[in-house]
């Protein structure tokens, strides 16, 4: 029925509009301008315009007009009548729909991104910086491939319109960087400082990935021993996980899965530490290992029961590995500070690192 929806207010300004099927350019509003300036009154404007291709149906309420373009004939009272409960239906929700000279303080500024008039008792500013790790090591120890997907997440709650600068230890290592609109790019471009006013509350920064193999270091790794015989019901399964180039920091939440050959039927293993799960149906083996102790190193061994009769599996399972390391951005990536023009008080400031492993993958 309608096919677009203007918003035009006294001044002749169109400031919303709205369609349904193609955009119907704003040139069919000239129609409707041309009748408004023979209108003595506002209220003198015909509810109903014809066009070459269309037909304007309009109703006028605090001091906007809503204009309907139609392409078919329909009853003029039912468009008109809709038109109506639309506006009924905005002063509803929005309160009054007068529009004003001015904007409303408090709602809207120069900057599109963050209100004024913002207020916090406490003024804080956290940054989270997350690397992924993806990863392929193949069964000697070597990096087939490694990557690194990074973000750094914000959570800024401060008080009027802050400046923020941040500035890195080493900003050279950041490779095919998205921004929020907020960063001024030139900035990042010339001096490689990260400068902008930011958004209230949480944001994404900016995203990051680091693909030079020379600068991905592995932070895990796994000694694994598993084999099985030619004419034998019987394997050997024997895996040890450690930490490697985790600058001393805590490897938590470790998760070792494999899935296992169709020809096993049963595991019996023996976790160091940790429990483990293997569904025969499935064949996939789950080892939640927690925390890595340096001085103990977590393992997992025991026996592999094969289907008699079956040949030796033409591969041994791949290991697949999860786990976070808190306090340690992997790539080396560091913040230098954190400064704040434009405000006069003190904010709290936060950095949080985290290492998490995303697709990581030893060959055994």
């Amino acid at each position: 029925m309608i096919h677009s929806l203007f918003l035009i207010n006294a001044s002749g300004d169109i400031f919303l509009e709205k369609h349904w099927k193609s955009v119907v350019s704003r040139s069919v509003c000239d129609y409707f301008f041309e009748a408004q300036e023979r209108a003595s009154e506002a209220e003198n404007v015909p509810p109903v315009i014809p066009t070459p291709h269309h037909y304007l149906l309009s109703v006028y309420r605090h001091k906007i007009f809503f204009v309907a373009v139609i392409q078919s004939e329909v009853p003029p009272l039912f468009v008109i009548e809709f038109l109506h409960r639309v506006v009924d239906t905005f002063q509803d929700y929005f309160g009054s729909t007068n529009v004003g000279d001015q904007l409303p303080t408090g709602q809207l500024s120069v900057v599109p991104w963050r209100r004024t008039g913002v207020k916090y008792t406490n003024n804080e500013a956290y940054f989270d910086v997350i690397e992924e790790i993806d990863a392929i090591i193949d069964k000697s120890g070597s990096t087939i491939t490694a990557e690194i997907q990074g973000v750094i997440d914000a959570c800024v709650k401060l008080t009027g319109m802050p400046d923020l600068t941040l500035s890195f230890m080493n900003p050279r290592l950041l490779d095919d960087v998205s921004f929020h609109p907020c960063v001024r790019f030139k900035r990042w471009e010339s001096e490689r400082i990260l400068s902008f006013i930011p958004p209230d509350g949480n944001f994404r920064l900016l995203s990051y990935h680091v693909s030079a193999q020379n600068l991905v270091a592995i932070p895990v790794y796994v000694k694994h021993n598993i084999s099985f015989r030619d004419n034998s019901s019987l394997g050997r399964f024997e895996i040890t996980v450690g930490p490697k180039q985790t600058m001393g920091k805590t490897v938590e939440g470790v998760m070792v899965t494999s899935q296992m050959p169709k020809g096993v039927l049963n595991m019996t293993l023996t976790p160091s530490q940790g429990t483990h799960i293997f569904d025969p149906v499935t064949k996939l083996l789950s080892w939640d290992v927690g925390k890595i102790n340096p001085q103990k190193l977590p393992s997992l061994k025991g026996s592999v029961s094969l289907q008699a009769g079956t040949s030796k599996p033409d591969e041994n399972p791949t290991i697949n590995l999860q786990f976070k390391i808190q306090q340690l951005a992997i790539s080396g990536l560091k913040v230098n500070r954190l400064d704040m023009y434009g405000e006069k008080y003190k904010p709290f400031k936060g950095i949080k690192y985290m290492t998490k492993a995303g697709k990581f993958q030893v060959r055994t």
